[in-house]
């Protein structure tokens, strides 16, 4: 089993920074995807950004350049630096782990942006 556990988020203003984490536990392969998405109220959960074990990221178009997401693998955490933030990234953060044809998800993180 694999639990994840997010932390970081807050309210923050607009043009303002926050750095998301989420520590992964459990049966933990060497071989994963972590990622993150988000929801905002009314709306469907969107993909953010992935990174795979090896490094490989790729991003939304709506944050590209403004996010970062990397990893820890000795640690089994992956962060999300958000730079730039827009009233629009108002959202819940979920982290995700793939592996194993599996998903597995984090309880989420809330983030505001606002004045």
């Amino acid at each position: 089993q694999v639990q994840l556990v997010e932390s970081g988020g807050g309210l923050v203003q607009p043009g303002g920074s926050l750095r998301l984490s989420c520590a992964a536990s459990g049966s933990i392969f060497s071989f994963n995807i972590m990622g993150w998405y988000r929801q905002a109220p009314g709306k469907q959960r969107e993909w953010v950004a992935t990174i795979t074990s090896s490094g490989i990221t790729n991003y939304a178009d709506s944050v590209k350049g403004r996010f970062t997401i990397s990893r820890d693998n000795a640690k089994n955490t992956v962060y999300l630096q958000m730079n730039s933030l827009k009233p629009e990234d108002t959202a819940a953060y979920y982290c995700k782990l793939s592996q194993g044809g599996r998903n597995y998800w984090g309880q989420g993180t809330q983030v505001t942006v606002s004045s």
